[in-house]
């Protein structure tokens, strides 16, 4: 079971002052956590990219980069590449230079891209969306398959004989499926045989088990070897010494974050409600302390079949100290308890 974090890079209003931190000192923030990550000894840290205000980071490759000579043993990787308004050549490049500079520790999630951003920006048009994913991913793979590529599509210019580097210290550079939970994206993961990752940030997770099961029934039927794949969920949290600390620190800047989406994509307010509701042991939301969370992740394993568990914070723009604590807790106290865990089920020949 791999354990690490994931980040938009968020600047927000701070919930208490208002006060809008640049982008440049949240960038700084973000390396400063991916550092302490690795120190407690997490296994992965994803950073996603946006092409908005609220979101600092639109160059994940680089800002991991700058994580890559500061750290030893941490996995680094998009969450997610927005691939369809993005260039295949170019995203396996940077990804080639970050694995370089990591010896080895890159990887791509590569995603459609829930927030649209990048399409007006860089001269797509919306209703390309599916098509534009389904090509480029089809580039992408054929590039990390061959160095000399020959390859023909409809929204990008032909390649014919050419060679793509650098090339990276890992054969194949890791390339993961990033999916909202679509029947078509979950069965075509397993199909590839690329590993998946799934946005689960809302309802309950044990609506996933079928689509999990659908990923590995996929493969098999491809014929891949099952034991190199895995399913990873991103999920929003939040540890802190006691439950009603991080309920306290966590709620009013993820409430304010949310609010501002729900207003954007036409959702319900967000509410205490659904916040405590999403706090349950089949709710989404991984917030308490070290017991809480780690009892949620070892049933989200047991129960939906996860095998990477990816905790997104914070949502809304919180203190950085406190963001600090949480990957703490998150590494030195969090993953030895699930680990520990899921040992003694293999152990005891539970899975």
């Amino acid at each position: 079971m791999e354990i690490g974090v994931t980040t938009f890079v968020e600047t927000t209003p701070d919930v208490k002052t208002g006060k809008v931190i640049s982008h440049a000192e949240r960038i700084r923030e973000v390396i400063e956590e991916i550092v302490l990550a690795d120190q407690v000894g997490l296994d992965v840290f994803g950073v996603g990219e946006h092409h908005r205000e609220d979101f600092a980071c639109s160059a994940p490759a680089v800002l991991l980069a700058a994580a890559a000579s500061q750290t030893k043993q941490i996995r680094l990787t998009s969450a997610v590449t927005v691939l369809s308004s993005d260039d295949p050549v170019r995203v396996f490049q940077e990804f080639s230079t970050l694995d370089a500079i990591s010896n080895g520790r890159a990887e791509i999630m590569a995603g459609r891209g829930s927030f649209i951003e990048s399409f007006p920006l860089f001269g797509y048009d919306l209703s390309d969306y599916d098509e534009l994913y389904n090509e480029k991913l089809d580039l992408l793979l054929k590039i990390r398959e061959s160095e000399m590529v020959n390859w023909s599509g409809k929204h990008r210019p032909d390649i014919q004989n050419r060679g793509v580097y650098p090339r990276p210290v890992q054969n194949p550079l890791p390339v993961w499926i990033a999916s909202g939970g679509t029947p078509q994206s979950v069965a075509r993961a397993g199909f590839l045989g690329l590993p998946l990752v799934l946005a689960i940030i809302g309802g309950s997770p044990l609506q996933f088990e079928p689509l999990v099961q659908l990923y590995w029934k996929a493969a098999k039927q491809a014929g891949h070897d099952l034991s190199k794949l895995s399913v990873a969920s991103h999920s929003h949290g939040f540890v802190a010494e006691s439950t009603e600390s991080a309920v306290d620190k966590f709620f009013l800047p993820t409430q304010q974050a949310m609010n501002v989406l729900g207003k954007e994509r036409g959702w319900g307010p967000y509410t205490r409600a659904t916040f405590d509701h999403a706090r349950s042991l089949e709710g989404a939301l991984y917030v308490g302390d070290v017991k809480t969370v780690a009892e949620k992740i070892i049933f989200l394993r047991k129960k939906v079949g996860i095998t990477r568990f990816m905790l997104h914070v914070p949502v809304g723009s919180m203190p950085h100290d406190e963001v600090l604590k949480a990957i703490e807790l998150l590494g030195t106290e969090v993953a030895p308890l699930v680990r520990a865990e899921i040992a003694r089920w293999e152990a005891e020949g539970e899975i």
